[in-house]
């Protein structure tokens, strides 16, 4: 196995206990946010409306949740119940963050984000990646949308929002419950509680921890095709049954990828690369002629130089019904108020 993944301290999600400067300097974090809300609340630090209905879909750890399927899912549904999405976001890798950048399917990944590209392939939204989330959310309403996502970004205040949607990673949680260093926490645990929904996102290979609590949405993460990264006929997930393969993973958590690969009974040989890592060929030497499957958002970063053997694995976000019901309801009541200006 790869091991050019940077991997969390153990101590984030397993029974170690942080060193004594860790603790100390999740004190000063935590003073800092503390701080900072304090800040929001007397209006020395001012929040930004879009003009537009703004949900954040979020969550409190550092690392991946799941909040890019749901983003995708979530703007195919607005889009059927009518509605003209538009999604705001950091574009995290970007060559130029400093700079605001409109992005589409054809955008390059270094210059537009592997996040954002993917978002706009999947979905055909506008998508605005800019550091300053505020700023993103009105040029997208500037541009047309009647209603803005933001891929990430509950700890951005400075954008007002009207719906929050915490994504919750099943298998790990919020670790040992301690904010950074000390923990993989960007605010308390407990801000999760003020967030307007709580979506878990369950494993393959369930476990009680992956048991939605009271209030909390599951979501599974499904695929069922592969997709050559060179063009040409899908293939099913299922064809791979019973073979080993190379698997490549540079997301916040690559085992979740990998577990969905082996719950498919696939024979994973994996490669763990660090989030957003920028991809080289010299990164696919691995010395066989297996398939390669990587994720989606890997696979946007590859196309030039990929082979016949490299193939993408589109992940499809699958939540209740009454999910969907309710946070459309939510959402009619907002549409046309004079509150979200």
């Amino acid at each position: 196995m790869s091991t050019r993944n940077r991997k969390p301290p153990a101590w984030w999600y397993d029974d170690g206990t942080p060193p004594v400067g860790a603790r100390l300097l999740s004190g000063l974090y935590r003073a800092a946010i503390d701080v900072r809300l304090a800040l929001y609340r007397v209006g020395l630090l001012r929040r930004r409306r879009a003009g537009v209905p703004v949900v954040v879909i979020g969550n409190l750890i550092a690392g991946g949740s799941g909040k890019t399927p749901l983003t995708i899912a979530t703007v195919e549904r607005l889009r059927a119940a009518g509605w003209t999405p538009g999604v705001a976001t950091r574009g995290y890798g970007r060559t130029q963050p400093e700079r605001a950048q409109w992005v589409d399917a054809e955008t390059n990944p270094a210059i537009g984000g592997d996040e954002p590209v993917l978002i706009a392939r999947r979905t055909g939204a506008k998508v605005r990646a800019d550091r300053d989330r505020a700023a993103a959310a009105r040029a997208l309403a500037a541009a047309g949308c009647d209603i803005v996502l933001c891929d990430d970004g509950l700890q951005h205040y400075r954008l007002h929002r009207d719906i929050e949607i915490e994504v919750i990673d099943g298998r790990r949680r919020h670790g040992n419950g301690l904010l950074l260093p000390a923990g993989p926490l960007r605010e308390p645990v407990a801000r999760g509680a003020l967030c307007d929904f709580r979506v878990l996102n369950v494993p393959p290979s369930d476990s009680g921890r992956a048991t939605p609590g009271f209030g909390e949405w599951p979501m599974q993460l499904s695929a069922g095709r592969v997709l050559p990264l060179l063009g040409g006929r899908p293939r099913v997930l299922s064809e791979f049954a019973g073979q080993r393969v190379q698997a490549v993973a540079g997301i916040g958590d690559p085992e979740r990828f990998f577990a969905m690969l082996r719950a498919h009974g696939i024979a994973v040989v994996p490669h763990a690369f660090g989030d957003h890592h920028r991809y080289t060929a010299a990164d696919f030497e691995f010395g066989s002629d297996l398939p390669v499957l990587m994720t989606e958002k890997d696979a946007v970063k590859c196309v030039g130089f990929a082979g016949p053997r490299h193939y993408a694995v589109p992940i499809d976000a699958q939540l209740p019904e009454a999910f969907w019901i309710a946070l459309l309801d939510r959402l009619s009541v907002l549409r046309g108020s004079p509150d979200v200006h």
